[in-house]
């Protein structure tokens, strides 16, 4: 097997919660550092800041620049190592807007339309009308990919609509295009799905999200934790200590099944049943889970806090080496076409 490469990124929306570090950051970092046989990496991984991408959903640059500091900051606390992982806004790398603007003469409005993801975005945010990047977001997604010659697509299964729409304008633009030296300029990226692990919010509801205020995030400490998991939904049948529970309903519980120790999980799981635990009991048995997960990560993020100099520097540096990569891929691209 021969060295894959992935890019993967997120919106620059500030901090981090515990979401985005079940969902995406492990599976960065394990991605990061595995080897095949002989010792050398499996994949080599870019991660990007998706500035422009935040564009489809708000025209408020303002925070953008602290946010996607703030975001790095916790990158670099999970475990991502800017050494071997180059990390880098889109926006600083141009060659972004050039591949995308190709691509999207490669693809109908028609088949955007049909994308499902979109579809779900418009319910989900009430929108009542579409913009034209909104529509093509897909297509900036593709860029990103091809850019960096992404040939492996790490998402789960709701995504794999936007993986699909990225191989048909790779096959289109190489069908279309020959290198005169290479010939086909892109691979088809495959997908590799990935059980990502979405916690419940503190409140119950699907998903972690901080516009509803039920997240725990990466950088809380131990007070803010404890005071927080203080509130988390409960079953609302168990009133009292000594009532049986049901811990396939309780917030508290996903919790634990993600965070506690899984020797102790069937003991918590049976006492809560039984009654001989109460709610105040294992929330702060969750917490001390959750705390003790989290110390590494609370110990590499303080000192990344507070020098956001180096956060700089670590971005520049990594925009610097997506930058080289990017603009060999424009060559190739333009030598492809005959423009430029």
């Amino acid at each position: 097997m021969k060295t894959q490469r992935i890019l993967s990124g997120m919106r620059p929306t500030g901090r981090l919660h515990l979401g985005h570090y079940t969902g995406a950051l492990e599976n960065w970092v394990e991605r990061q550092n595995e080897t095949l046989a002989d010792g050398s990496r499996a994949y080599e991984t870019y991660f990007l800041v998706a500035d422009y991408h935040s564009l489809t959903t708000s025209l408020d640059t303002s925070p953008l620049d602290q946010n996607s500091i703030e975001m790095v900051t916790d990158w670099l606390a999970a475990g991502i190592d800017p050494e071997k992982s180059p990390v880098f806004r889109q926006s600083r790398i141009k060659e972004h807007t050039e591949l995308f603007l190709i691509f999207s003469m490669l693809i109908t409005a028609s088949r955007l339309e049909r994308n499902p993801t979109l579809k779900d975005q418009i319910r989900d945010l009430n929108m009542d009308a579409i913009t034209y990047g909104h529509l093509g977001y897909p297509v900036l997604q593709a860029a990103d990919i091809l850019l960096y010659k992404g040939n492996t697509v790490p998402v789960g299964e709701d995504q794999i609509p936007h993986v699909e729409i990225t191989r048909e304008i790779a096959r289109r633009f190489n069908n279309q295009y020959q290198h005169p030296g290479t010939g086909s300029v892109f691979e088809e990226p495959e997908p590799k799905i990935t059980r990502f692990s979405r916690l419940v919010g503190l409140d119950g509801t699907a998903k972690m999200s901080k516009s509803l205020g039920n997240t725990i995030l990466l950088g809380d400490t131990e007070e803010e934790i404890t005071a927080k998991m203080r509130k988390a939904v409960t079953d609302t049948e168990k009133l009292r200590k000594n009532d049986p529970g049901r811990p396939e309903v309780c917030a508290v519980f996903s919790y634990h099944k993600r965070f506690t120790r899984s020797q102790d999980i069937d003991e918590i799981e049976k006492e809560c049943r039984s009654g001989a635990l109460g709610c105040v009991d294992c929330k702060k048995r969750c917490v001390d889970s959750i705390i003790r997960e989290l110390a590494p990560l609370h110990e590499k993020r303080a000192f990344y806090a507070d020098k956001p100099g180096l956060v700089r520097q670590i971005l520049e540096d990594g925009e610097q080496r997506a930058r080289e990569r990017a603009q060999a891929t424009m060559r190739e691209v333009r030598e492809a076409m005959r423009l430029g």
